[in-house]
């Protein structure tokens, strides 16, 4: 789910369920033969081959069917696709693909969650109780000691959902729906992982949480309170909270899923995405990504005072220097600073997006997940940073490393 974020976690024994007879081979083949195919604008002679042989990796060492790299900055942008949309056809990934987006859903939860603080409807450092009563009790799980930051932050021990919810379910009843508060159920079913604020641990249940925290301050449902906020005013026309609707609107490649280490893929692009809800259940574009990204890292959803309580990180213990705030993660780049983004991964596709202070945006897309490899994680982060550095004005590439951008 969007949701997902743990690798490899689907077993062998469904390959039975799965019979879609296309093997890694011959995906590995497609991509190569599909290669790198690239749509631009002026900032096109900006992108050297390293971004395009990442796109290529991405679809024929890593194993991904196709892929998606859209990068911008303040002279224009360019789109680069990799392999193909559909391996019984062959058709390459479109351009203008919608996908879905996964986990990138939670800033877009935080940043509603963030514009309540802002109109004093919600306090950041108030227990959850006060907005969800008795809604996390038992086995030691308890709101009156959980803040709504510790929510956002993932610092509030609730177990994850995604340890309780076995991905065989999702595969055998793609189509089934489920209601927010039963997830949550399931998951407080089980006793926290840490005491609030005394460690970091990604939980799914959090975001879950957060999307009721605002349909009970706001009367309305997470989604809505998402379209009415960001999506309408920032004009995001590929963009949607689906609810229950299986279908991605628009031009989109094929979502893929290996079921085991060496089984075939399985086609999972219909989806109930209700299995994710506000913790990973949105569909989105390599342009609206970068749109919103944008915004939100320059000031435009949030007012000051809020975007600075969502910048205040917190390590993560990745070596790769993450860091985590409210919904939004930062990490370096090799050419100096840092950008701010997330990752998202759901049954048939995962992505991964960034922007920084300058202006720099960068957002890519495979087609399978969540059991990719982990190079295929490093390789979409890669692609990422290498798209935002070389984006990025000459002068200010070669920055010490540390600095912000």
């Amino acid at each position: 789910m969007g949701l997902i974020k743990r690798k490899r976690v689907l077993g062998s024994g469904l390959a039975l369920a799965v019979a879609m007879g296309v093997t890694a081979a011959a995906l590995m083949d497609n991509g190569a033969e599909a290669g790198p195919r690239i749509a631009t604008t002026a900032a096109a002679a900006d992108h050297t081959p390293r971004l395009r042989a990442l796109l290529h990796r991405l679809t024929t060492v890593d194993g991904a069917p196709g892929a998606l790299a859209e990068v911008r900055n303040r002279h224009g942008g360019a789109v680069l696709t990799s392999g193909v949309a559909n391996v019984s056809t062959h058709a390459p990934i479109h351009r203008d693909s919608r996908f879905r987006i996964g986990s990138m859903t939670k800033p877009f939860v935080a940043t509603v969650v963030l514009q309540l603080v802002g109109e004093r409807r919600v306090a950041l450092d108030a227990p959850v109780e006060r907005y969800l009563p008795g809604v996390i009790r038992g086995h030691g799980n308890d709101g009156r000691e959980i803040t709504v930051r510790q929510l956002l932050q993932h610092t509030s021990g609730v177990p994850d959902i995604l340890e309780y919810l076995p991905p065989q379910e999702v595969l055998e009843d793609p189509l089934a729906r489920h209601d927010i508060r039963d997830l949550v159920n399931v998951a407080l079913a089980h006793p926290p992982t840490f005491e609030p604020g005394t460690a970091w641990r990604y939980s799914n249940t959090n975001y879950l949480l957060a999307g009721l925290l605002i349909e009970k301050v706001t009367g309305h449902a997470y989604g809505e309170e998402i379209r009415r906020r960001i999506i309408e005013p920032l004009g995001l026309r590929e963009t949607y909270v689906p609810g229950d609707a299986p279908a991605i609107p628009g031009p989109h490649p094929r979502g893929y899923v290996r079921p085991g280490e060496d089984a075939p893929l399985m086609d999972i692009t219909a989806i109930n995405p209700t299995v994710a809800g506000p913790a990973g259940e949105m569909i989105s574009s390599g342009t609206d990504l970068n749109r919103f990204l944008d915004a939100l890292v320059r000031g435009r959803l949030l007012r000051p005072a809020q975007l600075r309580e969502m910048m205040r990180t917190r390590p993560t213990g990745n070596p790769d220097g993450r860091a985590y705030g409210l919904g939004l993660e930062s990490r370096p780049l090799p050419c100096g600073g840092r950008y701010w983004g997330h990752s998202g991964d759901i049954p048939g596709y995962g992505t991964v997006g960034g922007a920084t202070a300058d202006g720099g945006q960068a957002t890519v897309m495979v087609n399978i997940g969540p059991n990719g490899p982990d190079a295929q994680d490093d390789g979409m982060k890669a692609a990422v940073q290498t798209a935002l550095c070389e984006s990025r004005p000459h002068e200010r590439r070669h920055a010490p490393e540390g600095t912000r951008p």
